[in-house]
C-alpha cells in the first residue's frame, strides 16, 4: 500500500496568538541545520521503521509539507527536501504533492521551484478574509494578498487550492464570518478547511482567555455557542455552493478531497519527518496491527538527535481508531467492513453505544453504516471518547522511548 509522507517545517515569520503547534519564530541560522537533519531522517527511513518494529513501503502517492510555513525556507533548502524525497522513495507520477503557505510568502523563485518539483496542491493559511481579524491574531497578510497569491498559483499551473478559515477569531461576528465564507466561495477554491477556535492554555490567546484577561484581544473572542453557529453557517453555505463536507473540518468539490489527509482518517500508512512529526506503519510483530512513532516536540531536542517515541497498537486499539477516525468522515463507518476485519464480536460489542447515540441524535444509522449527525459533529469529542473506551479492561498502548 503506497505511503504518504509528511514533512514538518516549524518556522514562521510570526507566531499567531492562537497557535499551539510546535512552530515559532527562529533564527534563520537554524534553517540549514534543520533541513540537514530532516534529509538524514528521510535517507534512513527504512532503517528507522524497522527499528520501530514496522515495515516501510518505498512507493509514495502523497507528499505534504506543513508547518509552520514551509515557504519561509530558502528555495535551495526547500528544493533539497524534495530532491532527498525523490532519491529515497518512488513517488508516483500522479502523486498529490501539497505545500502549506502563508499568504505573502510566495516569491517567483518559489513558484518556479513548485513547477520543477511537481507541487500540484497548495494550502493557504488565510484564517480570515477580514483584515482586522487577521491582524488581531498576528497574521501579516490582507485579503488582497490572498487573492493575488491565488491568481499567481493558478498562473503557475496549480489550481488545487485549499483555504484555511477559523471560526471564533477575536472581533468576529456573524456578518464578518459570512464575509470570509463568501469570499472563499467567490474565489473559487475547490477545497476549504473550517476550524473552530480552540481555547488551549498552550497558546497565548488561549491562556489569556482562560485567565479572563484582555491581551491578544481575548475579550473580543465570541463565546462557544456563537462559534458553533458560525460552523453551522459555513456547513450550510459551502454545501449550497457545491463545496461539500467530507470530514468534520474539511469541504471540497467532488474529486478535490485531500488525498493525503484521507490517509490519516482511513488509517493508511504514512511517515512523518521533522519536529513533532508522527508516523504509522504496518507492524511486523505478532499480534500488532500497526506501529506509531513520533519525533521530539522541541526543535532543539529534534536537531540534537532526540529519541523517538513509539506506541504499539493492538487489535483492540486499532478497532477503536477505526471508529473515532472513521466517524470524522461524512461517509461514516461501515459495520460490515469492521466485522470483516476484526470479527463479528467487534461490532456486537459496540451496538449498545451506537444505539445510545442514535437515540440522543448524535449518530444516524442507515443499514450497516453509521455517521455523525450535524449535532454529533459539534459534540464529536463526546462520541469519540465513548468509542475509545469500548473495553476499559483492555490495557492502553504501551509507550517506550527508542534511541535511533
Amino acid at each position: 500500500m503506497p505511503l504518504g509522507l509528511y514533512i514538518s517545517v516549524p518556522f514562521c515569520r510570526t507566531k499567531c496568538s492562537y497557535c499551539n503547534f510546535a512552530s515559532d519564530v527562529f533564527s534563520r541560522a537554524l534553517f540549514q541545520r534543520y533541513v540537514e537533519r530532516v534529509c538524514s531522517d528521510i535517507e534512513h527511513a527504512a532503517e528507522t521503521a524497522a527499528q520501530m518494529g514496522g515495515t516501510c513501503e518505498r512507493v509514495v502517492d502523497s507528499v505534504y509539507l506543513g508547518g509552520g510555513t514551509p515557504t519561509i525556507l530558502d528555495v535551495t533548502q526547500l528544493e533539497r527536501l524534495f530532491v532527498t524525497i525523490w532519491q529515497n522513495f518512488e513517488v508516483q507520477p500522479d502523486a498529490e504533492i501539497t505545500v502549506e503557505c502563508a499568504p505573502g510568502t510566495l516569491s517567483e523563485g518559489m513558484l518556479a521551484l513548485f513547477r520543477r518539483c511537481g507541487v500540484n496542491r497548495v494550502s493557504l493559511g488565510v484564517q480570515s478574509f477580514v483584515d482586522v481579524e487577521a491582524a488581531a491574531v498576528g497574521r501579516l497578510h490582507k485579503r488582497a494578498t490572498v487573492l493575488t497569491d491565488m491568481e499567481r498559483l493558478r498562473a503557475a499551473g496549480i489550481s488545487n487550492l485549499n483555504l484555511d478559515l477559523i471560526a471564533g477569531l477575536p472581533h468576529q461576528n456573524a456578518t464578518s464570518w459570512a464575509t470570509s465564507i463568501n469570499e472563499a466561495i467567490a474565489a473559487g477554491a475547490p477545497h476549504v478547511s473550517v476550524y473552530m477556535l480552540e481555547v488551549d492554555e498552550d497558546s497565548r490567546l488561549g491562556s489569556e482567555l482562560m485567565a479572563g484577561g484582555t491581551r491578544y484581544h481575548a475579550h473580543s473572542v465570541p463565546d462557544a455557542d456563537i462559534v458553533a453557529d458560525f460552523y453551522a453557517m459555513a456547513c450550510e453555505r459551502l454545501e449550497a455552493a457545491g463545496v461539500r463536507q467530507y470530514e468534520i473540518s474539511n469541504f471540497a468539490r467532488a474529486g478535490w478531497e485531500s488525498r493525503h489527509n484521507l490517509k490519516y482518517w482511513r488509517r493508511r500508512p504514512y511517515l512523518g519527518f521533522g519536529v513533532d512529526a508522527h508516523s504509522m506503519v504496518v507492524g511486523s510483530g505478532e499480534g500488532l496491527k500497526d506501529v506509531r512513532f513520533s519525533t521530539p516536540e522541541s526543535l532543539e531536542e529534534y536537531v540534537a538527535g532526540g529519541e523517538l517515541r513509539k506506541t504499539l497498537i493492538s487489535q483492540r486499539e486499532a478497532l477503536e481508531e477505526v471508529f473515532f477516525l472513521g466517524l470524522r468522515l461524512t461517509r461514516g463507518v461501515d459495520l460490515t467492513t469492521v466485522a470483516e476485519e476484526f470479527g463479528p464480536k467487534a461490532v456486537s460489542g459496540v451496538l449498545a453505544v451506537i444505539d445510545d447515540f442514535v437515540r440522543s441524535g448524535l449518530l444516524q444509522r442507515s443499514a450497516e453504516v453509521i455517521r455523525l449527525t450535524p449535532r454529533g459533529r459539534l459534540l464529536s469529542n463526546e462520541v469519540f471518547q465513548r468509542f475509545i473506551a469500548i473495553d476499559e479492561s483492555v490495557q492502553s498502548s504501551s509507550v517506550v522511548e527508542i534511541s535511533v
